[in-house]
């Protein structure tokens, strides 16, 4: 039984264990899984030892199913200054998941830092703040692969939320995983954590993720000030701002797919 969301299998392939598995299909991993999948494959693009990513863009186009994957990754648009990266995730010949990311040149002593006077988000709290409900009874992502606090909030308590999320396992067997796979990985979380529907009655599915990052993210705990808000034509939006723990780092934005259950 691996202790990571995936397993590599060779240069461009792997295998989603069950600590990948989603809330809605026990076959379909979590869109943070493969968001965080992507986000190491996008890192991996060259040249892009200079570069930041600044924006990254999924559109989660089928489930994405446990078991074996293939990724790939094209600059699509090359440069010194301001690149995209296109990465996609493919089972067999469907594809599942494509990304497109925004990586911006670092460079010293161009511009002041300014800082954003922006209120900090709750503090993280102690161990004992886990919600003690399990999606189901075999190994998941939000179960498993992460571990999740509320510091205002909670599953059944339907509304706006903070929730501090880290990862329990690396994205890839044997490696540490960085800021941005840490990132994307809570990202997915908004529109769980600020719920406003009936988990047993409704879906509110994202078929989408946005992130900005301001900065690289630091630390192992990302935290979400989320928030959903549902219209009357069975769609819907999440939106949260990111934190770590030395302050805002961004927002992430997520259209919602509303249906009964």
């Amino acid at each position: 039984m691996s202790d990571a969301l995936y397993e590599l299998l060779g240069a461009d392939r792997v295998h989603a264990t069950d600590l990948t598995r989603g809330p809605w299909d026990p076959g379909a991993e979590h869109g943070g899984a493969p968001a965080a999948l992507l986000g190491r494959a996008i890192e991996r693009v060259e040249p892009g030892a200079d570069m930041r990513v600044a924006r990254v863009t999924m559109e989660l186009l089928r489930p994405v199913p446990l078991g074996e994957l293939r990724v790939e990754t094209e600059i699509v648009r090359p440069g010194r200054r301001v690149q995209l990266v296109a990465a996609r995730l493919w089972a067999g010949d469907t594809l599942t998941v494509q990304a497109l990311a925004l990586r911006i040149r670092r460079a010293a002593d161009v511009s002041p830092a300014v800082v954003s006077d922006a209120r900090a988000p709750a503090p993280l709290p102690g161990p004992e703040a886990r919600p003690g409900v399990r999606f189901g009874a075999d190994r998941s992502f939000p179960d498993d692969g992460c571990e999740l606090r509320f510091a205002r909030g909670d599953y059944r308590a339907p509304g706006a939320a903070v929730a501090w999320i880290r990862l329990n396992v690396p994205v890839v067997a044997g490696e540490t995983p960085t800021g941005l796979q840490r990132a994307l990985a809570a990202a997915d979380y908004g529109n769980g954590v600020s719920a406003v529907l009936d988990w047993d009655r409704q879906l509110f599915i994202n078929p989408d993720l946005t992130v900005h990052l301001e900065r690289d993210p630091v630390g192992e705990w990302i935290c979400l000030d989320a928030e959903t808000t549902i219209g009357d034509d069975g769609t819907g939006q999440a939106t949260s701002t990111l934190y770590d723990e030395r302050g805002r780092i961004g927002r992430a934005v997520q259209a919602l797919y509303v249906d009964r259950r």
